[in-house]
Formats: C-alpha cells, structure tokens, sequence
C-alpha cells in the first residue's frame, strides 16, 4: 500500500513539476531575456525534461502494477488522447529545449543571448501551445481515471 501511495505520490509531484515548470519558461521567455533570466530558463529546461521522464517511469509504474490495470488503460480513448498529447507536447519542447541549451556559452560567459525575432516568434508559439495541450492532456487523464468512454 506504502509502495502504491509513493507511486502515485509521484506521479502527480511530476505532472506539477511539468506545469510548474513549463508556465515558468512560457511566462519568462522574452524577446530580450537576460543573463540571469537566461540561465534561469535552461535550468526550467532541465526540470522539465527530468519531470517529463519521471512522470512516464511512474504512470506505467502505476498502470502495470499498481492501478486499474493495463487492460483498463488499454481500452480507454482517452489514455491513448493522454499519450499522443504529451507525445506531441514532447515533439513541441525541442525547439525551444535546443535554443535554451545553445545560450550555454553566453550563460557562462554571464552574458545574454540574443534571441532574433523568428527565434522569438517559434518559442513562443511551442511554449504556448504546449500549455494549451498540457490542459488538454489533463481533462483527457481525468476522464480516462474515470473510465469515461471505456470499451
């Protein structure tokens, strides 16, 4: 029982943490971020992505072992929608994932990156479709937990 809460607990800490993290780099990201705010945002980054891996260890974790079952999950629209949504929210993170990491040079130097205005416009829409999917991929867990259209 200890090991299912702890699981769970989890889970929901890195579903959090993505949200957390992932309002923090759409609400800073700037035309013009600075060398702290820079550093700030690949460290975000960072936290995200370990969140990101951490959540799928502990979901399958839960839906194999601990939860309604594989079968469960399986026959649910909404698990599959679940999946494909952070699988596209993934695809949209690597843009702005790559850029952050090449202001590498320019955080150490403790410099701000220059981000142009195409750069500006692309992260901007990924981080904030991301956060429109991200609300998506929560409804769709909600309903799934609940068996809402399950064969």
């Amino acid at each position: 029982m200890i090991a299912k809460s702890l699981v769970a607990y989890m889970h929901f800490l890195c579903a959090f943490g993505i949200a957390a993290t992932l309002f923090y780099e759409w609400f800073t990201f700037s035309r013009t971020p600075t060398a702290l705010e820079a550093k700030r945002l690949a460290l975000a980054d960072r936290w995200y992505g370990i969140f990101a891996v951490a959540l799928l260890v502990a979901g399958f974790t839960r839906a194999f072992h601990f939860e309604k079952g594989m079968d469960f999950y399986l026959h649910s629209p909404f698990f599959h929608l679940k999946i494909t949504l952070f699988v596209v929210i993934g695809l949209l993170s690597i843009y702005p994932t790559i850029r952050f990491a090449r202001w590498r040079p320019d955080i150490q130097a403790g410099r701000a990156p220059t981000v142009t205005e195409s750069q500006f416009k692309l992260i901007s829409r990924s981080l904030g479709t991301e956060m429109i999917l991200l609300v998506a991929l929560l409804l769709c867990a909600s309903l799934m937990a609940n068996g809402v259209g399950a064969r």
